[in-house]
């Protein structure tokens, strides 16, 4: 009777252990489904998982110009991925993926036991849905040896088979493998496939070779284990063994396998990130606009810079895009998270042209003749025209300026210490024209060694329609952030001419209208000696009759005093705010030496009136942005107002046309250049030679060019090298010259300016000259 007690015992003992197992999980099923041991993924969570897209800037011609990320992330669709890509993820990650619903059952096992029993985060039974699951809704991988810390890592582990099971039953096989692809992270801000193609191969997913999809496969292990640039051998270990079994499981022949795997991994890295591609400070720009919120009065110090950007806000379609425009969620867009597609005007080959053309002039001849220079300089890089204290407060006023300056003493850090780090060695890379330069230097020193760089800005568009065909903001946007197209505002000399000599165009003077090359003076309020502007133009001329031609094309201020003279400083400033100039420009006589400080884009922006018939056009930068979907959000179209009869314009052009010709522009007819096209232009150079501008004009592109230093102080000694023939010219000529060698664009060298129809004008002024001998015509014409 004894015996068969006991063995009742052992009976109900054996069948609790058995059934124990399968209760337990059970239970745990059920009290996870409940969300009893945590939250669980909602239903909407699954159908719709969270993805940082990157935004995309397209050129005008389809060329992916760069992202605005987060996560360098763009999303590739099924069947856009590679078939090598396919068959190398199942045969290496789950050979039963088409067989199982999100869980495989013979993996179970050996991943539960190493979960619950030896607290590994990861067994050997994970699916790739499972995989997608871990990557979707992260668990907590820190490891500890305490038995809860196991007993977390199986309930975390009983969750991801839940929601792999939920992942199955929402999505198809191929989707699952899709999302899988698109979340991954390569490393090297190669997030998804589509951008870890391009990282690594410079291609597309859909034309991944059968050793790039291994290597790809390969680093879903670990992509910074076995990666192709930290870990080589170890990287091609694991390239073969995914070879290997595709090879294993009939997807490649073994023959073709045996082949590959003795090839090396050939990588054509290239990096993916807000420093790199093309265009990048116009992808600057186009982030900081699309991001503005509405202006509120109470943000802003002053009162000009909120009616500035209230203005923007209301008359700009581009400012303030990601707040004026709602999702259908009704919430705001973001530039870096939605996956937007961003069209500019922007040409590809054409920004490609002005980026190589500002690079080539700077590194090649400008820098090099100004490290000569500044050799000799007693504080160099500045001129000997400050004394030594100014220096030392300007270098002091751009440490303070600085992103290291302000961290620290943000954080509280005492000046004493933050003087301390600046005056620390430090390694860092720095830029040099030879290419990047490791060195070690103090964050003091390095501020110094950056004065000494030239900057330049460039900005090309169609007059026509004011599509902004090139954009580049500085000489490399990894060093230099500063946006000099948009965002700085200079002193723009002598390219402020053509608008005091519209004015007298528009009241009836002609291009050939003569008068005394001889000084003039201005009385001004509160001073008690007349001021009178320097001769800027050949002193061969002074004192007889020059044209008003003649007075622009040898920039002389004689004949520029002379017209200012004879109209008020106000119409001036009346014409260029017509003409898209929006910075301050005060009205007083002075105004034709072009001390205001203006922006590059305004100035481009009115150039191109010229040239489009009297029409002024806004620049623009943005054609339509559509949604991660491809439907089209928002469609934007050109600004214009019409400032200028067509006759008007024209004799403009041909004041301009005078510049090239025998002017302060001829270089550009002349060696290396020899551009002989119809082309219009001006120069600028300021006081002391700091600021260096070339305007150009042709029948069909206008484009504009800023040459100086951050700081004033720093400049050339010589008019002939700080002038803005020499300092920013030749980047246009350059552009140009490249722009006519490319069969794509070699017509427009032949393109002329329209003449308007009924104008009758001698514009010759020789001409014009032997008629006026005669008394055949007046000098003054009245349209």
């Amino acid at each position: 009777m004894k015996g068969n007690t006991n063995n009742k015992k052992y009976l109900i003992w054996f069948w609790a252990l058995f059934i124990f197992p399968f209760a337990f999980v059970i239970t745990l099923f059920i009290l996870i489904s409940r969300e009893k041991l945590g939250p669980m993924p909602s239903f909407g969570e699954l159908e719709n998982p969270e993805y940082y897209l990157a935004a995309q800037v397209l050129s005008e011609d389809g060329v992916l110009l760069g992202k605005i990320s987060i996560e360098n992330r763009t999303w590739t669709e099924y069947k856009d991925i590679s078939p090598y890509l396919t068959a190398a993820l199942i045969t290496t990650e789950d050979i039963r993926y088409y067989r199982h619903s999100g869980i495989d059952i013979r993996g179970l096992g050996r991943a539960a036991v190493r979960t619950i029993i030896l607290g590994q985060s990861t067994g050997g039974g994970s699916t790739i849905t499972q995989q997608l699951a871990k990557q979707l809704y992260p668990r907590d991988t820190a490891r500890n040896s305490s038995l809860m810390r196991r007993i977390k890592l199986g309930v975390t582990k009983f969750k991801e088979w839940q929601t792999a099971v939920k992942l199955e039953r929402s999505y198809t096989k191929e989707e699952i493998i899709t999302m899988y692809l698109n979340k991954f992270d390569f490393s090297y801000n190669a997030i998804g496939i589509r951008s870890a193609a391009k990282v690594y191969f410079n291609t597309t997913p859909d034309s991944l070779n059968l050793q790039q999809a291994a290597v790809l496969v390969g680093m879903l292990k670990a992509s910074t284990r076995y990666n192709p640039l930290r870990n080589y051998d170890l990287m091609l270990q694991r390239r073969n063994v995914v070879i290997s079994q595709m090879a294993k499981y009939g997807y490649i022949g073994n023959s073709l396998a045996d082949s590959v795997i003795k090839l090396p991994i050939e990588v054509d890295f290239r990096v993916e990130d807000h420093n790199s591609g093309m265009a990048t400070y116009l992808r600057q720009y186009l982030t900081n606009i699309m991001r503005k919120p509405e202006p509120d009065r109470n943000k802003y110090v002053q009162q000009a810079s909120y009616d500035d950007a209230l203005w923007e806000w209301n008359n700009n379609a581009l400012y303030g895009w990601c707040n004026k425009n709602k999702k259908p969620d009704g919430t705001s867009y973001d530039v870096y998270r939605d996956g937007l597609k961003i069209y500019t005007t922007i040409n590809s080959r054409m920004q490609k042209y002005a980026e190589e053309a500002l690079t080539e002039h700077l590194s090649k001849d400008i820098q090099p003749g100004f490290y000569k220079r500044a050799r000799w300089f007693k504080n160099p890089p500045y001129s000997d025209d400050i004394k030594k204290d100014e220096v030392e407060d300007l270098i002091m006023t751009s440490l303070k300026q600085s992103d290291r300056y302000y961290i620290m003493h943000a954080r509280g850090v005492s000046e004493d210490s933050i003087m301390l780090a600046f005056n620390t060695r430090v390694k860092m890379r720095v830029f040099s024209w030879k290419g990047d330069r490791d060195t070690t230097m103090t964050p003091l020193d390095s501020i110094r060694y950056y004065k000494y760089f030239i900057r330049s800005s460039f900005m090309v568009e169609d007059p026509h329609n004011g599509n902004v065909k090139a954009y580049v903001g500085g000489p490399d946007f990894r060093y230099f952030k500063y946006d000099a197209v948009t965002q700085q505002k200079k002193q723009v000399g002598s390219t402020i001419k053509p608008f005091l000599y519209t004015v007298a165009m528009q009241n009836g003077y002609s291009p050939c209208y003569e008068v005394e090359n001889i000084p003039r003076s201005f009385d001004i309020p509160g001073d008690t000696v007349p001021w009178s502007p320097r001769s800027t133009g050949p002193e061969k001329y002074h004192g007889k009759m020059v044209t008003l031609a003649w007075g622009l094309a040898e920039s002389e201020n004689y004949i520029s005093a002379w017209l200012m003279k004879q109209f008020k400083p106000t119409a001036v400033t009346d014409l260029m705010h017509k003409m898209g100039v929006r910075s301050f420009i005060d009205p007083v006589p002075s105004i034709f030496l072009g001390t205001s400080d203006i922006k590059l884009e305004e100035m481009v922006g009115a150039y191109g009136t010229f040239a489009n018939k009297g029409v002024y056009t806004k620049p623009m930068y943005v054609t339509r942005i559509e949604d991660k979907n491809g439907n089209t959000i928002s469609r934007f179209t050109p600004k214009i107002e019409e400032v200028l009869s067509e006759d008007q314009a024209y004799l403009m052009l041909n004041l301009l046309q005078g510049v090239i010709r025998s002017g302060t522009g001829n270089n550009i007819r002349k060696e290396p250049y020899n551009l002989m096209n119809q082309i219009g232009g001006k120069t600028g150079t300021t006081q002391n030679h700091s600021n260096g501008w070339f305007m150009g004009v042709t029948p069909n592109l206008v484009g504009g060019v800023w040459s100086g230093w951050e700081d004033q102080a720093i400049h050339f000694e010589t008019l002939g090298e700080g002038s803005g023939a020499h300092m920013a010219l030749p980047i246009m000529a350059i552009f140009l010259k490249k722009v006519y060698a490319d069969p794509q664009f070699g017509i427009m060298e032949a393109d002329e300016f329209e003449v308007p129809s009924n104008f009758n004008m001698q514009l010759d002024c020789n001409k014009v000259k032997k008629s006026n001998s005669r008394g055949d015509s007046s000098r003054r014409v009245r349209y």
